[in-house]
């Protein structure tokens, strides 16, 4: 985990997100915890729970965004969960111990990545080995002088010390080390890049097997898969592949046999346990206190299957058991229908620190197009470029487009940051189609460009709903 001071985290969040200091100051502290928490004695240490957040605003106002940059700071295991998407244990859907699952495979593939760049030069080396095998396989050696006793076969005599003479051949340049390293200098080089070699290549060989469960197959201690792979015989193909491919699939395969995967998974579990981040979003969706009809029949249920999740319990899972006390909860959520109160008691003391992220303004959207590393501006001149046209947004262009957003989020629903989406595919939809034939032209993006492009749309309230 990198320890950055809040500051930094802050100034991190800051290069993505415009705005919703209050929440980003939230999640620094609450990072920064996890890396004093590490620094306690051990006996303390685990006494001291995460502090779990609420993010409550608008859609489209950064909360997503602003999780999902925390857990790559802080390289931890990070998973977006809907929590409209579970249901009551008894219901036909997903479990809520699925999403401790899921985090686990998660963080099983994200160590056993970085595993496999560790070893990743030791994997091509053995590779270029094996395709100079395939390309100069080593002949019989036949030595020069028999070192053999005298033997009697028929009526011929063979004598101890008998010569043979062998003439130079290709086995013997086979041999020849000289050969072998040019070759290798060749291959270093990419001279031998059209060359095709075959390979036998490992083939999937297990059936498709679908189970209908109301839990994870993880609860029936058997792992189906690796059974049914056990039980039928690995397939093989020969394949015809250019040299670089041949390398690359088979320092995949010697990277395989590099990594140990107990090691894998023991990181990997601890990981989880120790820095993973789940991000619960809708969970206003489940607050309903509406109960015993219709389609809100199992939301409290959902609640309090969350609630020993949240609360720290552990879950079963392929790769052992897995304890959720000090994983990070960030719950997120509209709450126009509702309020954090109708949540139950226990699941709201789970959630200690509640942040409001504010709605955005043309102000916000004026710096949201400018002002981020993945600005949409910025995206939209890139794109541009790889068809050699070049995308110049004037003065006051950015301003116009802002201004657009902000009426007809306030003449229909409003979606936040989302509408810029929406306004500027819209605005360059033509630019967008016709770019192939543009190529080593400029195009101009101004004031009065924006406004040809959507001012009747915004004028026409009916049209702009359906369309922006």
């Amino acid at each position: 985990m990198k320890t950055l001071i809040p500051k930094e985290t802050v100034a991190e969040l800051d290069k993505f997100i415009i705005g919703q200091d209050m929440a980003k100051k939230a999640v620094a502290i609450a990072l920064r915890n996890r890396w004093r928490r590490q620094q306690i004695s051990e006996d303390l240490r685990d006494e001291i729970a995460p502090k779990n957040i609420i993010m409550i605003g608008p859609t489209g106002v950064g909360k997503t965004e602003i999780a999902r940059r925390l857990a790559k700071l802080a390289q931890s295991p990070f998973l977006k969960v809907e929590a409209s998407k579970f249901t009551e244990v008894g219901y036909v859907g997903r479990d809520v111990e699925s999403m401790i699952r899921d985090l686990t495979e998660l963080a099983v593939k994200q160590v056993k990545d970085e595993e496999a760049e560790k070893v990743q030069s030791k994997s091509y080396e053995i590779a270029e080995e094996r395709i100079l095998d395939l390309l100069l396989p080593p002949g019989p050696k036949m030595p020069a002088k028999s070192s053999m006793p005298a033997t009697q076969t028929g009526s011929v005599q063979v004598p101890i010390d008998a010569e043979f003479e062998v003439e130079p051949d290709k086995e013997q340049v086979k041999d020849d080390p000289s050969t072998r390293e040019k070759l290798y200098a060749m291959l270093k080089d990419g001279k031998l890049d059209d060359r095709e070699v075959e390979l036998e290549v490992t083939q999937q060989n297990t059936p498709m097997v679908e189970v209908f469960s109301a839990s994870g197959l993880e609860d029936m201690d058997i792992n189906i898969k690796d059974m049914f792979g056990n039980m039928f015989p690995k397939k093989t193909k020969k394949r015809k592949v250019k040299i670089p491919e041949a390398i690359e699939i088979i320092a995949k395969e010697e990277a395989q046999k590099l990594i140990d995967m107990e090691n894998v998974t023991k990181l990997a579990v601890q990981r989880v346990e120790q820095s993973g981040i789940i991000f619960l979003d809708e969970i206003d969706k489940v607050a309903s206190r509406d109960q015993g009809h219709g389609p809100d029949v199992s939301r409290e249920g959902v609640q309090r299957d969350l609630l020993p999740i949240v609360e720290g319990s552990t879950v079963t899972t392929k790769y052992g058991m897995v304890k959720t006390d000090h994983i990070l909860f960030i719950a997120s959520g509209a709450f126009y229908m509702s309020k954090p109160s109708d949540l139950i008691p226990e699941l709201q003391g789970r959630f200690p620190i509640r942040v409001e992220l504010h709605s955005l303004e043309k102000g916000d959207f004026v710096r949201i197009l400018q002002e981020p590393q993945n600005a949409l501006t910025k995206q939209y001149v890139a794109l541009m470029k790889t068809e050699g046209v070049d995308l110049v947004f004037k003065e006051g262009s950015v301003e116009k487009i802002a201004e657009t957003a902000a009426t007809v989020n306030e003449k229909t629903e409003n979606i936040g940051a989302r509408r810029l989406h929406t306004i500027m595919e819209k605005m360059l939809e033509e630019l967008s189609f016709d770019a192939p034939e543009l190529s080593g032209q400029t195009v101009v993006i101004d004031a009065s460009f924006v406004s040809e492009k959507l001012d009747d749309l915004i004028q026409d309230e009916d049209l702009s709903r359906y369309i922006l």
